[in-house]
């Protein structure tokens, strides 16, 4: 009996101890238990959602390059004797910009040069000779003609004293064979005369092939000599120098890149996440710090770098006076035309494309609310879920007050 009672005492007392224990924890989180903290109105940042047509742009940067570029090359071996002008400077398409030299080159336009003389020589010695020689032809053909004439007149002559029997007939034979040569021979001869003429053409024309042939020859090498000065070929600004004073270059080597300092088009990249939904042709705004350039997309590339898609724009309206090529620019670009879209003005804190925690006034007081952003666009922030038109959000930082679900106001 007393094992019994000693130990029902013992459940009783650690009965009353948890309890106890409870009342003191109970004590303490009534004690320590935050109050829901409350807010003057005044002192808060509003803004209203609002709802209305509205058109989504994009936010991105570049540059301006220029529209028309070229790359000046080496026309063959030489070394930089001159530099005339340095990166940046404004030409025109005469404008020498490096002057290179080449004995080598210049000893082969001598070279061409007196080949050609010697060949044009050889073609007025040619034609000289062709025209003795086609004299010659034409003196025996005359002489030939002369001979058939006579042959025919003693033929003639035969015919009449046959008539009269004082002359055999074995020489009228022979009188009809003389002429029947000399017909022989006249028709011969002019046939080589013809054939000559056509040998002469073939000969003259091989001689002229001759002559063109060098000709060309050394035009090719004069155009290397004159291009040997390397000329911008354009007007703008010379973007990039490749070569030094006295450096060795070798046929095509780069020298020089010059572009168009007027005509521009705008070098920009679009986040890879909002690339696919700009088309070609959309309408970009661009700013250069000193205005804005209107302008549309005309080529978009397929390939992401950096997170990012380049895209390239044609400008529609008058360049700045800070334009050129290089020139970093901001640009916006046309996505897509909202009708009804549920927006609020940009605020710190506030990041496009995100899910963040906020506070809405409602019932006199500030419920937390799960509030998701879509794109920013102009200084405004569309909404695409947890707010309707006309709700008013908390603007300021609420980080540390995000273990309340709802706060009270002060009015």
């Amino acid at each position: 009996m007393d094992i019994q009672f000693q130990s029902s005492s013992s459940v009783k007392r650690y009965l009353l101890i948890a309890i106890a224990v409870l009342c003191a924890l109970l004590i303490i989180y009534i004690v320590l238990k935050p109050s829901r903290p409350s807010f003057d109105i005044s002192e808060l940042t509003l803004t209203t959602a609002q709802q209305g047509p509205l058109d989504i742009y994009v936010d991105s940067f570049g540059e301006f390059i220029s529209h028309e570029e070229r790359l000046l090359t080496a026309p063959a071996r030489g070394k930089v004797s001159e530099i005339l002008h340095r990166p940046g400077a404004v030409v025109s398409p005469e404008t020498i910009i490096v002057r290179l030299i080449n004995p080598q080159l210049v000893q082969d336009v001598n070279q061409a040069t007196g080949a050609l003389s010697q060949t044009e020589a050889q073609l007025a010695a040619f034609k000289f000779e062709q025209e003795s020689a086609r004299l010659n032809h034409l003196g025996s053909i005359e002489e030939l003609k002369a001979t058939l004439e006579q042959a025919q007149l003693e033929l003639s002559v035969n015919k009449q004293l046959l008539s009269f029997g004082t002359v055999s007939k074995i020489k009228l034979q022979r009188a009809k064979l003389a002429v029947k040569q000399s017909q022989s021979s006249l028709e011969f001869e002019q046939k080589k005369y013809q054939q000559f003429i056509e040998m002469q053409g073939h000969q003259l024309t091989q001689k002229r092939i001759e002559v063109e042939q060098q000709q060309r020859k050394l035009n090719v090498l004069n155009e290397q000599l004159g291009n040997m000065n390397i000329r911008a070929g354009l007007n703008g600004t010379l973007q990039n120098l490749d070569i030094a004073l006295g450096e060795s270059v070798s046929l095509g080597q780069s020298i020089a890149k010059v572009g168009s300092l007027d005509k521009l088009i705008a070098r920009i990249r679009l986040p890879q996440r909002q690339a696919d939904q700009i088309n070609l042709g959309a309408k970009v705004v661009i700013d250069t710090q000193k205005g804005k350039i209107a302008a549309h997309i005309t080529r978009i590339e397929s390939v992401v770098t950096d997170g990012s898609v380049l895209a390239e724009a044609t400008l529609d309206g008058e360049l700045t006076p800070n334009a050129r090529p290089s020139l970093t620019i901001s640009a916006k670009v046309f996505v897509e035309h909202q009708s009804q879209a549920i927006h609020i003005k940009q605020s710190a804190g506030f990041r496009p494309s995100t899910k963040q925690t906020l506070f809405v006034l409602a019932n006199n007081q500030l419920e937390q609310r799960k509030v998701t952003f879509g794109h920013l666009t102009k200084n405004q922030l569309i909404i695409d879920d947890g707010l309707q038109a006309g709700e008013i959000i908390v603007a300021n930082d609420m980080r540390d007050f995000h273990h309340f679900s709802t706060l009270e106001l002060v009015q």
